[in-house]
């Protein structure tokens, strides 16, 4: 079957005599049902169940045919199921991630006006003078019952209500809000449409590709945030294709994760680029539990080489391999690069490898063209320009800044924001975001080549800095600090960098996809956020 309509998705779904068990590290959040508390193993009629009594309930809340439902709460796979409920109620979904300060979540809250919002105390405690409890008519509090803020109602409050659904709508009415990433500051609102949500990403993906379309014998395990577009599409797909096992882990954690890839060992793995760095201790146990992946898929960020080499070398499958998907919450993906362990694999004179080839565009679906910054007249091929897009999957507007999306919008074609070259095949190359990109140099680049030499790095980010002075390299280690010597065989014949600032993984400020913003790490080790680029297109 292929995904038709997010609210009636797992019923379509039981009927049909869907075997796949889903596993949880954490119970969900949501659980309205004596049933549902405390489960971490669910069927796909058990599910469909939970999204019914889960609609009833946001309609008994006031959510109706056209409203929106705003869900902020700690990360998990349950953010799809509330959508998946609001959908069936006739609503739009608004994700927002937990991670956004307070005062940014108003910002989005005001924007979108929902009429209902489900959170937990723990997001409304975070800072009380944001009041995130009134910015919408009604607020449903999940989690413990102990301390409810005033105002607002517990979800078993509204437990045995009637399903409203299903309530049907045009292709092109909003289906679900999601947001950007917010790396350089506020986040966008991006509203997706069944046409180009269902229609132009999740069916395309649900097609039987030869070895990364999903199989009825695969395991999946799902490591992302769930508040972010990715996942919503990634609902509309999996269950569909009928996996034995789907594993969700919510946290990113070695610990937790390990028990859930271990019970359940994957055959694909789909994970955030910040979670399989933090998850690459598990590739080198003896034991491991990435012994049978045959696909790995990485969207959001590029992964760097030694990362995707430590996996790739993990799996015991004779051909392994890692895709790469290229892409904006606006649009979905547009370029797919697949790696193997050949691909990545240090060449015979040390030169690094890189995972900033960012593939193709889709065939038959994507159009990409490289233009100049200032005139957008097309640039020569393999000459760095500002990227542009053409696709059916286009989200229609961001709600509350059309002037904002207006502006990214040039024609038929839409300003991606990033610099890079397109080569005569066709194939494109990153090279950084507009507005930290300083002519002549690539930071991201530079974190490749440094990564490949510095083992003991989890992670090094790069930083343009205005006024002549020097990239600022940033190397995360595991306990902050770093070996000089290391230090300056990794530089050795890079172009001039400032000496390195040496931190830990929490000292780095992250979206919650776990993108570095850059912006913040760069005012916090200098003072200054001044970027290289216009910032015009963020």
């Amino acid at each position: 079957m292929t995904p038709h309509d997010l609210g009636t998705l797992f019923d379509e779904l039981a009927d049909a005599g869907t075997p796949t068990r889903v596993h949880l590290d954490r119970p969900f959040d949501l659980a309205p049902s004596p049933t549902g508390a405390g489960a971490t193993e669910w069927t796909v009629p058990e599910l469909a169940l939970l999204v019914r009594e889960t609609a009833g309930a946001l309609a008994a809340a006031g959510a109706g045919p056209g409203d929106r439902v705003a869900i902020v709460k700690a990360n998990h796979w349950d953010y799809d199921l509330i959508a998946c409920a609001a959908v069936r109620a006739g609503a739009v979904p608004v994700k927002l991630s937990d991670r956004l300060a307070p005062e940014v979540l108003r910002v989005l809250l005001d924007r979108c006006a929902p009429a209902v919002l489900v959170t937990d105390a723990d997001v409304l405690r975070r800072d009380p003078t944001a009041d995130l409890a009134k910015a919408a008519r009604t607020t449903v509090v999940l989690g413990p019952r102990d301390g409810l803020p005033d105002g607002t109602v517990h979800i078993d409050e509204l437990g045995g209500r009637p399903d409203p659904g299903p309530h049907p709508r045009d292709d092109d009415a909003p289906l679900v809000v999601v947001h950007t990433s917010g790396t350089t500051g506020v986040p966008k609102l991006v509203a997706h449409t069944t046409r180009t949500l269902i229609h132009h990403l999740a069916r395309f993906e649900t097609l039987p590709t030869p070895r990364i379309g999903l199989r009825r014998d695969d395991s999946l395990f799902n490591a992302s945030s769930y508040a972010h577009g990715r996942t919503i599409c990634w609902t509309a797909v999996a269950p569909v294709r009928g996996p034995r096992h789907i594993s969700i882990d919510s946290q990113g954690r070695p610990d937790t994760a390990d028990l859930l890839l271990r019970a359940h060992p994957p055959t694909v793995v789909e994970a955030l680029p910040s979670h399989y760095v933090r998850l690459r201790p598990l590739t080198r146990r003896l034991d491991q539990p990435f012994r049978d992946v045959r696909t790995y898929i990485s969207t959001y960020d590029a992964v760097h080489p030694p990362v995707i080499r430590s996996y790739l070398q993990a799996s015991t499958r004779r051909r392994p391999l890692w895709m790469q998907g290229w892409g904006q919450s606006e649009t979905g993906p547009l370029t797919f690069a697949f790696h193997t362990r050949r691909s990545v694999a240090r060449a015979a004179d040390g030169t690094a490898t890189t995972a900033r080839d960012l593939g193709r565009p889709v065939p038959l679906k994507t159009r990409l063209k490289a233009v100049d910054p200032d005139t957008f007249l097309p640039v020569p091929a393999g000459t760095p320009g500002l990227i542009l897009c053409r696709t059916k999957a286009l989200a229609p507007d961001y709600p509350g800044e059309s002037e904002r999306w207006a502006a990214k919008a040039h024609g038929p074609w839409w300003n991606t924001g990033d610099i890079g070259t397109i080569a005569r095949d066709g194939s494109v190359r990153l090279l950084d975001r507009e507005v930290d990109h300083l002519p002549g140099f690539s930071c991201l680049q530079a974190e490749d080549m440094l990564e490949d030499r510095l083992p003991e790095a989890l992670e090094c980010v790069v930083l343009a800095r205005t006024g002549g002075a020097a990239p600022l390299p940033v190397v995360v280690t595991e306990d902050g600090t770093l070996d000089p010597g290391h230090w300056k065989h990794a530089a050795d014949g890079l172009p001039p960098l400032a000496e390195p600032a040496v931190v830990s993984w929490d000292e780095v400020p992250r979206t919650a996809t776990g993108k570095v913003r850059r912006a913040v790490l760069l005012e916090r080790l200098t003072g200054s956020a001044e970027t290289c680029g216009t910032g015009r297109w963020t």
